[in-house]
């Protein structure tokens, strides 16, 4: 499919006033709420016992490795190809209810983080910061597990919406890429993770890669699910920024030949990690999916020039070095539906067949990452 690949400007001044079009889910005005809504029932993951993976793993280079259901994993085009999307979507439906922080939902939702991590034979903790928790799981390296790849999505939302895009989307994709990635084991440390509080600041993420650096981790890339499930191919569902056309000419006449559909997912990357994003782009290619790739310098990438560009949780990382990327549908720029502006965040309204493409880019890619 055609992309539209973003080249990095040298002047962050340009490139603060384009950046409107890749912005995310950030609303620093949010406010924790006590709500009691019930949160309903968990689905279950429909694997039968994902801990058993690594017994199943076959190291005769002549037999084919399976997963669940006898899904191939020798490759990470066959483990992007076990992406499921029936599996995502019953995630998305439980997920998607209001979860501001404190209120019953969220509890529920970040219990089945914990669960289901468990289930697909994590190491899993309750990463308790002092005002929320994130929950993280962690699959060992075989070879070299002092090197860990970050999977993940934020779980909040701001209270009062049920918040479908934004980010059940991010949280029932992290859910089933720590699934399929579970099937197999890596030379790399697996790191999944749904962190709390980024509606209020990315405080979750903040609080667990600012530890990481303090522990010398060696965290290689983190993938950050924000938003991937809205998609709108009709002509003009796409908006920009004013001054986008005179910024940049070439891509600003490729979205013209597109019409401005909103039929793309964006990638939004520093530099330090321009490989695995484009790594998501090989598979995206692969399988018809239509993305932007922004490749961010990395002398400016923490500039509050480019605010927009650190509306999620991939901004936490890029703070203290640590390459990542926003995986993102552009939030607003297509969605009128972000934060219940003009709607409800709605299951309905979004795409399964579109994020279930990006999941599966992002799960070929993430396994590459890990060594595979």
């Amino acid at each position: 499919m055609p992309r539209l690949v973003w080249t990095s400007p040298r002047s962050s001044t340009s490139l603060c006033l384009a950046l409107a079009l890749l912005g995310c889910s950030e609303d620093p005005a949010a406010k924790p709420s006590t709500s009691s809504e019930t949160s309903g029932t968990i689905p279950e993951s429909g694997t039968g016992d994902p801990s058993d993976a690594d017994a199943e793993t076959d190291t005769d280079t002549d037999t084919e490795t399976t997963g669940d259901e006898g899904c191939p994993v020798d490759t990470p085009a066959e483990l992007a190809a076990c992406v499921d999307r029936d599996l995502y979507l019953a995630d998305l439906q439980f997920v998607a209810q209001p979860r501001d922080p404190g209120s019953a939902h969220w509890q529920a939702v970040q219990d089945l983080c914990f669960d289901r991590f468990t289930a697909y034979g994590f190491e899993v903790d309750r990463h308790d910061y002092g005002t929320g928790i994130n929950v993280v799981g962690r699959k060992l390296g075989t070879e070299t597990p002092e090197q860990q790849i970050v999977v993940a999505a934020h779980y909040d939302h701001i209270p009062g919406c049920n918040g479908a895009d934004d980010n059940a989307t991010g949280t029932a994709a992290t859910l089933e890429a720590a699934r399929v990635l579970s099937l197999r084991d890596y030379p790399r440390t697996l790191i999944v993770a749904c962190w709390d509080q980024e509606e209020l600041g990315l405080i979750g993420a903040e609080a667990y890669a600012n530890l990481a650096a303090t522990g010398s981790e060696q965290i290689l890339f983190n993938y950050n699910f924000e938003m991937i499930g809205y998609y709108d191919d009709s002509p003009g569902a796409q908006t920009v920024p004013a001054g986008l056309d005179l910024l940049f000419p070439t891509q600003y006449a490729e979205l013209e030949s597109w019409e401005f559909r909103g039929d793309w997912i964006a990638l939004i990357v520093d530099q330090n990690g321009l490989p695995h994003a484009q790594s998501i782009a090989a598979h995206a290619d692969a399988i018809g999916l239509r993305y932007l790739l922004l490749d961010v310098p990395d002398d400016i990438k923490n500039s509050p020039l480019l605010a927009d560009l650190q509306r999620s949780d991939h901004a936490a990382f890029w703070a203290v070095d640590y390459p990542a990327v926003m995986i993102t549908d552009t939030s607003e720029f297509r969605y009128e539906q972000y934060h219940c502006a003009t709607g409800e965040d709605a299951v309905e309204l979004l795409d399964h067949d579109f994020a279930r493409d990006v999941i599966a880019a992002s799960v070929g890619a993430a396994a590459e990452s890990l060594g595979l």
